[in-house]
C-alpha cells in the first residue's frame, strides 16, 4: 500500500484528485494481482450479505441462543414508524438496522465483519439507511465500502481493531470511524473532511471497554452497535459542516493504541470486569451456566 497513515491518504487523494475508495481499489489490485473487476465484485458480494443481514434483522426472529437478546432492531423500526423519534428519522433508522444486523450475528446468522463481528452492525446500519434515503446505487455504496476499508486498514496497522487487544474502542470505535469517514465520501466530501470525520468519531469512543456479559457478543455489544451508527452519522455531519479534528486523526489513532495498551485485561473481552461483573451481569452468567434439565422420557409399562 502507498499509505500507512490517514494524512498520507489525504495527500495522495488530494494530489491525484481521487476518492479514498478509488485509491483503495487501485492499491488492492496491485497488492493482490487480482483484476479490478474481481476486486470490486468481491466487495459487491460483501455488500449483498450486508443487505441480506439487514433484511433478516428486520423481518425474522433474531432471538439469540442464550435467549438474552433479539428483536430490538424491529422494536426501534416499529417505534419509528409510529412515533416522532427523538434523534430524527435518519439516525433512528440507521440505529434500527445496526441493532438488527448485530442481532443476526448474535443469533448465528451470516454477517460481514466490519471490522469485527462484534461491530458488524454499524456500517450496514449507516450504509443501508443512507442508500434508501438518498437513492444511491449499489455501485456507489461499494465504492464507499472501499473507503471504509482504507480507513480500517490504517487503524488496524497503527492501533487495534480487536476488543481482546484494545477494548471496545478498537471494535465499535473503529467501525464508527470507518462508517463516518465513508459517509462523508459518499456525500461528496473532500478527502480532508473524510479524515477529520474519522478523528472526530474516534475521539468519542476513546477508553470504551469491552465487557461482554457472560462472554457473549450480546450485552452490551448490540446496543453499542445501534448507538455507534448514530455517532457515525453525527461525526460525518460535523466534518461535512467544516468541523475539524483539532488533534490530527493519526494522533487520535495513536492515543487509541496508548489507551488500549494500558487497559486492564478485565476490560478487554475477558468478561472479568465492567458490566459483566455487575450483580445482574454475574446473575445472568450464573443462570446461563446452569445445566438445562433434560426432559425425562416417560414410558408406559406394558400391560399384561
Amino acid at each position: 500500500m502507498r499509505f500507512k497513515h490517514l494524512s498520507e491518504l489525504n495527500t495522495i487523494c488530494t494530489d491525484e484528485n481521487k476518492t479514498l475508495g478509488a485509491l483503495m481499489i487501485e492499491e488492492q489490485v496491485k497488492e493482490t494481482g487480482t483484476p479490478e473487476a474481481e476486486v470490486v465484485q468481491q466487495m459487491a458480494d460483501y455488500y449483498e450479505v450486508m443487505k441480506q443481514a439487514v433484511h433478516k434483522g428486520m423481518t425474522e426472529d433474531t432471538t439469540s441462543r442464550s435467549g438474552l437478546t433479539g428483536g430490538d432492531g424491529q422494536r426501534v423500526r416499529d417505534y419509528l414508524q409510529n412515533n416522532e423519534s427523538c434523534s430524527g428519522d435518519a439516525s433512528t433508522l440507521a440505529m434500527a438496522y445496526a441493532l438488527g444486523v448485530s442481532e443476526v450475528n448474535a443469533s448465528m446468522g451470516r454477517i460481514v465483519a466490519t471490522p469485527t463481528a462484534g461491530s458488524a452492525g454499524i456500517i450496514p446500519g449507516v450504509f443501508l439507511s443512507a442508500q434508501e434515503r438518498f437513492g444511491w446505487s449499489d455501485e456507489h455504496m461499494v465504492n464507499g465500502l472501499f473507503c471504509a476499508g482504507a480507513i480500517g486498514y490504517v487503524i488496524a496497522n497503527n492501533s487495534f481493531i480487536s476488543g481482546a487487544e484494545g477494548g471496545c474502542q478498537a471494535e465499535v470505535g473503529s467501525a464508527i470511524g470507518m462508517a463516518a469517514g465513508a459517509m462523508v465520501e459518499l456525500r461528496g466530501g473532500k478527502p480532508e473532511q473524510v479524515v477529520h470525520a474519522v478523528g472526530i468519531a474516534l475521539k468519542n469512543t476513546l477508553g470504551l471497554i469491552c465487557d461482554p456479559v457472560a462472554g457473549l457478543v450480546e450485552i452490551p455489544c448490540i446496543v453499542r452497535n445501534g448507538l455507534g451508527a448514530v455517532t457515525a452519522l453525527a461525526a460525518a455531519d460535523m466534518a461535512l459542516a467544516g468541523v475539524r479534528s483539532a488533534i490530527p486523526s493519526d494522533e487520535v489513532i495513536g492515543v487509541m493504541l496508548e489507551v488500549g495498551s494500558a487497559m486492564p485485561s478485565r476490560h478487554r473481552e475477558t468478561a472479568q470486569g465492567g458490566l459483566a461483573q455487575t450483580p445482574t451481569g454475574r446473575k445472568i452468567t450464573e443462570n446461563l451456566a446452569k445445566p438445562k434439565k433434560a426432559k425425562r422420557e416417560t414410558k408406559e409399562e406394558p400391560k399384561e
